[in-house]
C-alpha cells in the first residue's frame, strides 16, 4: 500500500494529484505545521531525516523528494499515459520541466522568499542596509532570472498547451506549484495568458479538485 505523508499546505499536494491521476488505491496522512514556526512536527521528522515534504512509503520503502518520488511512479506503472515513451515527441521537453521545477525556477522564488523576509523581520533601523543589498541582487539576478524563466514558460505553453506534448503529463503535475508560486509571489509587470489558461485547465480536473479536498487549499507563502 502507498501511503503519502502530506504536510498541510506543502509541495506534497502534488503527489495526491499524480496518484489520483493514476486511478490507484493509496492512503494519506495529514500533518498540521507548528503554528508558531510553520515547520513540520516532530512525527514528521521520524520518517525521513530531513523532515521536509513529501514523504511516501511503500511496502517497507520510504522515498523522499517530489520528482525522485515521481520518476519511482513512472517507472512502476509506465502505461499510465502520462510520461512519453523514449524517444517520442515531448520526452526531452518531459525530463527537462520536470527536473527544472525544483531545479531552475524554484530556488529563485525561495530566495525571493526569504530576501522578502530579510528586509521586513529585522530591527527598523537595520532594515534601510538590508533593501539596500538585497535590492541589488534583486536587480542584478533575481528579477531577471525570473521573468526570463517566466516568459519561457510562457512560450513553451503556447505551443502544445502541456509542457511536454499535447496532454497533460507528470512534468505538469511537478511543475504545478513553482507556477502557482510565480504567479503569486513574482511582480509581473505584465499578463502572461498562456500560463493562466494553463493553470485554469489544471485545476479544473477532477483528480486534482480530489487533491485539494484530500490535502486542503495550497496557500502559497509570500
Amino acid at each position: 500500500m502507498i501511503t503519502i505523508h502530506h504536510l498541510e499546505n506543502s509541495r506534497s499536494l502534488r503527489l495526491i494529484w499524480l496518484l489520483e491521476e493514476l486511478g490507484i488505491t493509496y492512503d494519506v496522512k495529514v500533518y498540521q505545521r507548528d503554528p508558531v514556526t510553520n515547520l513540520a512536527p516532530d512525527a514528521y521528522k521520524t520518517l525521513h531525516p530531513l523532515g521536509k515534504a513529501p514523504v511516501m512509503t511503500m511496502d517497507g520503502k520510504v522515498l523522499a523528494e517530489t520528482g525522485a518520488i515521481i520518476e519511482f511512479l513512472m517507472d512502476l506503472f509506465p502505461n499510465a499515459g502520462l510520461r512519453p515513451e523514449p524517444g517520442a515527441p515531448g520526452r526531452e521537453k518531459y525530463q527537462y520541466w520536470l527536473h527544472a521545477a525544483e531545479g531552475s525556477l524554484m530556488p529563485l522564488l525561495v530566495m525571493s522568499l526569504f530576501f522578502t523576509r530579510m528586509e521586513t523581520v529585522p530591527p527598523f533601523f537595520i532594515r534601510p542596509i538590508i533593501k539596500m543589498v538585497t535590492g541589488r541582487i534583486r536587480d542584478m539576478y533575481l528579477t531577471p532570472s525570473t521573468t526570463n524563466m517566466i516568459d519561457y514558460i510562457e512560450a513553451e505553453l503556447g505551443q502544445t498547451g502541456w509542457f511536454a506534448g499535447d496532454r497533460l503529463s507528470a512534468a505538469d503535475i511537478m511543475m504545478s506549484f513553482p507556477v502557482e508560486a510565480a504567479m503569486s509571489r513574482a511582480q509581473l509587470e505584465k499578463p502572461y495568458p498562456n500560463i493562466q489558461a494553463w493553470l485554469d485547465r489544471i485545476h479544473e480536473r477532477p483528480a486534482y479538485k480530489i487533491a485539494v479536498e484530500k490535502g486542503g487549499e495550497q496557500q502559497i507563502l509570500s
